[in-house]
Protein backbone atom coordinates (compact mmCIF):
# COMPACT_ATOMS: atom_id res chain seq x y z
CA UNK A 1 0.00 0.00 0.00
CA UNK A 2 1.24 3.78 -0.43
CA UNK A 3 1.18 6.22 2.00
CA UNK A 4 -1.40 8.82 1.37
CA UNK A 5 -1.77 11.89 3.12
CA UNK A 6 -5.61 12.11 1.99
CA UNK A 7 -5.96 8.46 3.41
CA UNK A 8 -6.79 9.39 6.71
CA UNK A 9 -9.25 12.04 5.72
CA UNK A 10 -11.07 9.03 4.23
CA UNK A 11 -10.88 7.34 7.60
CA UNK A 12 -12.55 9.88 9.52
CA UNK A 13 -15.19 9.94 7.23
CA UNK A 14 -16.00 6.12 7.31
CA UNK A 15 -15.89 6.70 11.02
CA UNK A 16 -18.67 8.88 11.09
CA UNK A 17 -20.62 7.37 8.42
CA UNK A 18 -20.10 3.76 10.52
CA UNK A 19 -21.40 5.47 13.73
CA UNK A 20 -24.62 7.08 11.99
CA UNK A 21 -25.14 3.42 9.65
CA UNK A 22 -22.90 0.82 11.11
CA UNK A 23 -20.23 -0.76 9.26
CA UNK A 24 -20.35 -2.95 6.00
CA UNK A 25 -18.90 -5.90 5.16
CA UNK A 26 -17.46 -4.91 2.07
CA UNK A 27 -16.40 -1.31 0.68
CA UNK A 28 -15.48 -0.82 -3.13
CA UNK A 29 -12.96 1.19 -3.72
CA UNK A 30 -10.83 2.51 -6.69
CA UNK A 31 -7.13 2.89 -7.26
CA UNK A 32 -7.51 6.40 -5.73
CA UNK A 33 -4.15 7.25 -3.58
CA UNK A 34 -6.69 7.54 -0.59
CA UNK A 35 -8.35 4.35 -0.83
CA UNK A 36 -4.68 2.40 -1.34
CA UNK A 37 -3.25 3.68 1.56
CA UNK A 38 -2.08 2.39 5.16
CA UNK A 39 -4.47 4.06 6.89
CA UNK A 40 -7.46 2.81 5.21
CA UNK A 41 -5.80 -0.46 5.40
CA UNK A 42 -5.69 -0.44 8.94
CA UNK A 43 -8.59 1.03 9.75
CA UNK A 44 -10.57 -2.24 7.69
CA UNK A 45 -8.67 -4.88 9.23
CA UNK A 46 -9.54 -3.43 12.75
CA UNK A 47 -13.13 -3.14 11.74
CA UNK A 48 -13.59 -6.28 9.99
CA UNK A 49 -14.40 -4.88 6.54
CA UNK A 50 -12.96 -6.18 3.14
CA UNK A 51 -11.91 -3.92 0.54
CA UNK A 52 -12.63 -4.97 -2.96
CA UNK A 53 -10.89 -3.14 -5.45
CA UNK A 54 -12.09 -2.07 -9.08
CA UNK A 55 -9.76 -3.71 -11.44
CA UNK A 56 -7.82 -0.66 -13.18
CA UNK A 57 -9.23 1.39 -16.20
CA UNK A 58 -12.56 -1.48 -16.12
CA UNK A 59 -15.42 1.47 -15.46
CA UNK A 60 -17.87 -1.96 -15.29
CA UNK A 61 -16.46 -3.38 -11.68
CA UNK A 62 -18.22 -0.67 -10.37
CA UNK A 63 -21.15 0.70 -11.95
CA UNK A 64 -22.93 2.45 -9.13
CA UNK A 65 -20.36 5.05 -8.58
CA UNK A 66 -19.60 5.52 -12.54
CA UNK A 67 -23.34 6.44 -12.83
CA UNK A 68 -23.47 8.63 -9.97
CA UNK A 69 -20.29 10.75 -11.81
CA UNK A 70 -21.96 10.96 -14.99
CA UNK A 71 -24.90 12.32 -13.11
CA UNK A 72 -23.38 14.58 -10.60
CA UNK A 73 -21.18 15.85 -13.83
CA UNK A 74 -23.97 16.36 -15.43
CA UNK A 75 -26.35 18.55 -13.23
CA UNK A 76 -23.68 19.95 -11.43
CA UNK A 77 -20.13 19.87 -12.31
CA UNK A 78 -21.39 21.73 -16.01
CA UNK A 79 -23.91 23.75 -14.49
CA UNK A 80 -21.46 26.02 -12.16
CA UNK A 81 -18.55 27.51 -12.13
CA UNK A 82 -17.01 27.52 -8.68
CA UNK A 83 -14.32 30.38 -7.26
CA UNK A 84 -13.13 28.35 -4.44
CA UNK A 85 -13.25 24.82 -2.47
CA UNK A 86 -16.22 26.52 -0.12
CA UNK A 87 -17.94 27.94 -2.91
CA UNK A 88 -18.12 24.67 -4.31
CA UNK A 89 -18.75 22.89 -1.25
CA UNK A 90 -21.78 25.21 -0.23
CA UNK A 91 -23.24 24.59 -3.38
CA UNK A 92 -22.56 20.86 -3.86
CA UNK A 93 -24.19 20.46 -0.15
CA UNK A 94 -27.27 22.80 -1.31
Amino acid sequence: MLFSKSGPRVVAVLEEVACTYGLFQTLFVDHGPEYMSKALEAWAQRHGVTLACSRSGIPTDNPFIEAFNARFREECLNQHWFVSIEEAQMTIEA
